[in-house]
């Protein structure tokens, strides 16, 4: 259901549940064990994509259509809920950049999971949305909160509330993603991205993305973080020879 691959600083977890993606307990469970593996390894970059042609649909609606016709189903729900919250905040406070690659639909808690990632590219074709209202509910694992903190409230009533599904082009103008590219280009893309963010400092990287979380949480000073974070990061072997690296002269070219 969820398969991890690494090669060098790089680690690939890749949703392959047939045939959307949908997003049930068993899916969570094998999810909290990649990340595990992830954690043990500490790779530099993680991206996360499908092998699926859709990204991930959301929520299983077969799980969801039981909450609702089982008694106890409004509080096996509401748990269902807190394991999605569980995990997309583990992903968003996850010691590595994270990368998501949309190639068709991301819907519902599938965009939500995406949104928990530090960066996001979508092929032109792909289709991005948080449409719970049509089934009369909420995009409630994330989506209203994290999607309105990186667009701003506009952006996101005009998703949420206006039932919008975008394709990766207009993602990419209103913010929800940060490329968009041709579905023919899109491996080359996440290459070159993957090997820019591979050749930079592990720790100052983490460093930085505590940074930027702590600008978002109203009980961090963001501004005192900046400060402790390089006393810590001057103290390393790698922040050091990276500096004397910048000052060797380069070779002339002929």
């Amino acid at each position: 259901m969820i398969k991890l691959h690494r090669t060098g600083p790089v680690s690939t977890i890749v949703m392959s549940r047939a045939p959307v993606n949908a997003i049930d307990p068993a899916f969570v469970t094998d999810f909290h064990q990649a990340l595990d593996e992830v954690e043990r390894t500490q790779p530099t970059i993680v991206v996360v994509r499908s092998d699926q042609k859709c990204f991930s649909a959301g929520a299983d609606l077969s799980l969801i259509r039981r909450f609702f016709s089982e008694a106890g189903g409004t509080q096996r729900m509401v748990d269902y809920v807190k394991t999605l919250h569980e995990l997309f905040g583990r992903i968003e406070a996850l010691p590595a950049v994270t990368l998501t690659c949309i190639a068709g639909p991301a819907l519902g808690g599938g965009l939500e999971l995406a949104l928990s990632c530090d960066l996001r590219i979508a092929t032109r074709g792909a289709k991005l949305g948080l449409p719970e209202a049509r089934v009369g509910m909420i995009p409630g694992a994330g989506g209203t909160q994290r999607l309105t903190r990186l667009c701003g409230p506009g952006t996101a009533s005009q998703l949420i509330l206006g039932g919008e599904v975008v394709d990766g082009f207009e993602a990419a103008r209103i913010g929800v993603v940060q490329w968009s590219v041709d579905d023919a280009d899109l491996d080359g893309a996440v290459q070159r991205i993957v090997d820019r963010i591979a050749g930079l400092s592990r720790p100052a990287l983490i460093a930085a993305k505590d940074c930027i979380l702590g600008a978002l949480n109203p009980v961090i000073n963001g501004y005192a973080l900046e400060l402790e974070k390089p006393l810590l990061l001057m103290e390393t072997e790698e922040a050091r020879q990276r500096v004397e690296r910048f000052f060797v002269p380069k070779p002339a070219r002929a």
